[in-house]
């Protein structure tokens, strides 16, 4: 739905993304996050829908396929939620 705000309430404060294998840091902290993810939203207005899912304990595998303004991609997202929020993303790219 592109919709920050219900995207970005599902994150910590403290949120970290990192690229996987490398662990280079891509963003730290929930206003960071959403300034680059609101500029990915209103740029590129990109749909995802979850192509698998599996779950082990506190983290969560999502298989990612999506489409945006460039065309379609594929992604994997490594979840790891503390509480209710997730607290870690770890992004493979293919």
């Amino acid at each position: 739905a592109n919709d920050i705000d219900a995207f970005m309430a599902t994150y910590s404060p403290t949120i970290q993304l990192f690229k996987f294998p490398s662990g280079e840091m891509i963003s730290q902290g929930v206003e960071a996050m959403r300034v680059s993810y609101s500029r990915f939203f209103e740029k590129y207005k990109p749909h995802v829908e979850i192509a698998k899912r599996i779950v082990s304990g506190n983290l969560v595998i999502d298989e990612e396929k999506g489409q945006d303004t460039e065309g379609p991609f594929t992604g994997i997202a490594i979840y790891e939620v503390v509480g209710d929020l997730i607290q870690r993303v770890w992004f493979i790219q293919s």
